[in-house]
């Protein structure tokens, strides 16, 4: 079975493809014959050994898999069969990250891909998509209140942008010029200019600060100025303060959530009804990730890359 991993972790040439035994499924999980795996930050990450996995070497990144489920394992019910087409958000441990053309995965962290969409695109949903809605969930928020997404360009930060919109939030987000239009395309009601001072300009739009903030930029302690006392910051590389004025800082672990089927498939029918938005970059051969890898790294890449596994 043909994977996409390192035998020793460096930059974006240590990934190789490899020749793995394909697995079956056990009691509880699927196989995924897998026609696409999006390519995220995350996956730097492990690729590097910035992100410490259980198991391995080799190590096979990958969170986000798009494919057709092929083997049920015992006690599954009927919710999922073979044949399906379906999105899945994956856990990497050792060998077993998304990057491969067969993954056995819990049943629980598999869902009907979205009507309409094809491989690529299904791929790009549900680890960005569920970092987004925890982020939202975590900073407890009520309609009419007012977040501030940093990074709102990017695929963790547009889901946040669109899913506040439909929990009727109003939404300041951050962009550079080039990107003004995307953002306010994804339902921004206001922009502001990106940057290490965005925290400035929100206050400017919210002199009392705004009641939450999802950091997507990584900006960390530079933001904290734009909340109200008493509000909230959700991070997504683990930042937890210190903040004053009584903030609360909350971190977002998308794999806490990756076995909440119904969550799952919510983002799923939001992407099916056209609540989200399913943005592809680029699509490159599996074969090829080395590049996909490069291209993320250098910055500036709107929506997901995608390996296709054919």
């Amino acid at each position: 079975m043909k994977a996409v991993g390192v035998t020793e972790f460096g930059g974006p040439d240590a990934l190789e493809v490899l020749d793995l035994p394909e697995r079956d499924a056990g009691p509880g999980q699927v196989r995924i014959r897998v026609h696409a795996a999006a390519v995220n930050p995350t996956d730097t990450l492990i690729r590097s050994g910035g992100r410490q996995l259980t198991g391995g070497p080799p190590y096979v990144p990958g969170m986000d898999a798009a494919g057709v489920v092929d083997q049920v394992g015992p006690g599954v019910g009927d919710r999922l069969a073979v044949g399906q087409r379906v999105v899945a958000l994956v856990v990497p441990s050792g060998a077993h990250g998304a990057y491969a053309e067969r993954i056995v995965v819990p049943a629980a962290s598999v869902v009907p891909a979205p009507a309409g969409a094809d491989f690529p695109a299904a791929a790009t949903l549900l680890m960005n998509a569920m970092t987004a809605r925890l982020a939202l969930d975590s900073l407890a928020l009520f309609p009419g209140d007012v977040v501030a997404v940093t990074g709102a360009a990017g695929a963790f930060g547009g889901y946040v942008v669109q899913l506040a919109k439909a929990d009727g939030l109003h939404v300041i987000a951050d962009a550079k010029p080039d990107d003004e239009e995307l953002v306010r395309g994804l339902g921004a009601d206001e922009v502001v200019r990106r940057g290490d001072d965005v925290a400035t300009r929100i206050r400017e739009l919210v002199p009392d600060g705004v009641a939450g903030l999802a950091d997507g930029a990584l900006l960390h302690e530079r933001v904290v100025p734009a909340v109200a006392d008493g509000g909230a910051i959700a991070t997504v590389r683990g930042w937890d303060g210190p903040a004053e004025r009584g903030i609360r800082v909350r971190p977002v672990w998308v794999r806490e959530a990756a076995t909440d089927t119904a969550a799952l498939d919510g983002l799923a029918r939001q992407a099916e009804s056209g609540v989200l938005s399913l943005r592809v970059a680029r699509v490159v051969p599996a074969e090829r990730a080395a590049e996909a890898h490069r291209l993320l790294e250098a910055g500036g890449v709107r929506g997901r890359l995608v390996l296709d596994f054919g």
